[in-house]
């Protein structure tokens, strides 16, 4: 049997990867090509595109700009630097709008590796004139007999595309949209054919205008639109109004601040995405280590030692203290075996579980400290061998837990396990946006973040919809003059993240109920730029 041979970037002396990029959404991205980017040396893009892609890259990866290679290209123009990094046994992953077979200004760059002798790929990617319809709520190339693309750049005459017997998708033709439609309809089009204008696809800008060949003028005269844009002309275009799906998700385009650290709003910054929104997160307090650890260091050579029957977990940082105690002694969950174990929530429940530890008792009812004792079985020497609970909470917490189940007849070891702080204030851009009323919404999971971010931030804007997980949060935000709109059912996450989109899809369904069209709060102050149809 012949050796196997290793086709990977890294076998070869140098290498070249011109990998499709799709058409904005970072989701679309092949996963051959995020494999490529997690292997290259070097990546090459166009300035201020395609940043966010860079997440698959290792740490250490240069990164070069077309612009700043071929600001001289005498000297060093974009295909000589590629082939340079390759010639020096480097793998290079070239980023191309798209697809780079298509409509792409990276030909002569792939030739210029064929001509030299360099090994190269192209990697496919999704390309806008599919993508960008989908996006839009139009099925371009459904129940038609063609589906043709053009490149307005290169057309000169367009009588022989007035003929086109299903969808007619145009690129680089959104300045000329009007002349178009008219040579359309000179041609032989019909002035009633459905057209939908799409800028700034499959991103949360994307933006749709429908009209109809003969409307085109008027219909786009203050939309605003600018490359990159699709015209897409056909009767499939009609669809829009049912299959529209992304443009129409409740929390479309709107920013959404979360004071919380990233690894606190992983999930609900992934529920937001799912709603259209784009979070970002700022925390509002810094986790530290007690001033003096060794109580800690007690707790957990009791808990190992059999010194409680119950470990209480309030928050998932303190899940956290507590597994890095374990590492620092070299211990792993199974040292929790014969154990109860509370958590308090589903977020501290999710950490718990993440460390090989599943709870034996969470609320199932409201998420507190309060919810936990409502459902804290009371102290039983027939049936409890040991009367002592471990707390393991934040320096701040309140006493409300210990005496609750001090009346239950248990004893409890209320530990310091982790210190909160208020965290540094976020950069100038955030802070301005927060006050200049750039945030369409911001989340507060906790009057500690109300307290904080008006701390090292500012109070955001009043064009700004302030989203509170309780009562408690709700009268700290109006202590500091904000204006409640939505306040969570139930103290949880993951509620006040529904009841914020719910509070957006009112907002578009009054707009649109009215002939408006829909806008983000952001867009609605002074100054705010917006776009009419």
């Amino acid at each position: 049997m012949s050796p196997a041979i290793d086709h990977s970037p890294q076998s070869r002396s140098g290498f070249v990867a011109f990998v499709g990029a799709g058409p904005g959404d970072e989701n679309l991205l092949t996963l051959r090509g995020a494999d490529l980017l997690s292997k290259a040396d070097v990546v090459v893009l166009d300035r201020g595109a395609y940043g966010s892609l860079l997440r698959h890259c290792r740490k250490g990866v240069e990164v070069v700009e077309t612009t700043d290679v071929s600001a001289h290209p005498a000297e060093n123009s974009v295909s000589l630097k590629i082939l340079q990094e390759a010639r020096a046994g480097r793998t290079v992953v070239r980023l191309c709008p798209g697809d780079p077979s298509f409509f792409s200004s990276v030909t002569e760059e792939v030739a210029a590796c064929g001509k030299a002798d360099v090994e190269f790929e192209v990697v496919p990617g999704v390309t806008p004139a599919t993508a960008v319809p989908a996006y839009a709520g139009i099925p371009s190339a459904a129940a038609v007999p063609e589906f043709r693309v053009v490149d307005a750049a290169q057309v000169d005459d367009w009588t022989a595309h007035a003929t086109c017997a299903g969808t007619l998708v145009i690129y680089n033709g959104v300045a000329e949209a009007v002349p178009i439609g008219k040579a359309l309809i000179a041609a032989g089009m019909p002035d009633t054919t459905p057209v939908a204008v799409t800028s700034d696809g499959t991103t949360i800008e994307q933006y749709t205008v429908v009209s109809t060949l003969g409307r085109l003028g008027p219909d786009l005269k203050h939309a605003g639109m600018t490359e990159p844009a699709l015209i897409i002309i056909g009767e499939n275009v009609a669809h829009r109004e049912r299959m529209s799906w992304f443009e129409t998700k409740p929390l479309f385009g709107w920013r959404v601040l979360v004071p919380r650290t990233k690894e606190q709003a992983k999930g609900l910054s992934e529920q937001l995405r799912s709603y259209g929104a784009v979070p970002e997160e700022v925390p509002t307090i810094s986790v530290e280590p007690p001033r003096t650890p060794q109580q800690m260091d007690r707790a957990i050579k009791g808990l190992v030692n059999g010194r409680y029957e119950w470990v209480a977990f309030t928050s998932a940082n303190a899940v956290k203290a507590v597994r890095e105690k374990f590492e620092e002694y070299s211990l792993d969950a199974r040292a929790f075996s014969g154990l109860k174990v509370a958590a308090v929530g589903e977020a501290t429940a999710r950490a718990l579980v993440e460390f090989g530890v599943r709870p034996d008792l969470m609320p199932a009812g409201e998420q507190s400290s309060e919810g936990l004792l409502a459902e804290w079985p009371p102290y039983d020497s027939m049936l409890d061998p040991i009367n002592r609970v471990l707390l393991p909470r934040a320096d701040i917490a309140t006493e409300a837990l210990v005496a609750g189940l001090t009346d239950l007849g248990w004893e409890c070891d209320d530990i310091t396990a982790y210190r909160t702080v208020r965290a540094a204030p976020p950069p100038a851009p955030i802070r301005e946006a927060i006050k200049g009323g750039g945030f369409d919404a911001v989340l507060f999971t906790s009057s500690s973040t109300v307290r904080n971010l008006v701390g090292i931030a500012g109070k955001p804007h009043n064009v700004t919809v302030i989203a509170v997980i309780g009562p408690q949060t709700a009268k700290t935000a109006e202590e500091f003059g904000l204006r409640v709109d939505v306040m969570s059912e139930k103290p949880s996450a993951s509620t006040l993240a529904a009841a914020l989109a719910d509070y957006g899809a009112k907002m578009r369904h009054a707009a649109v109920t009215a002939g408006e069209v829909p806008r983000r709060p952001s867009q609605m102050r002074r100054g705010a730029r917006r776009r009419v149809r």
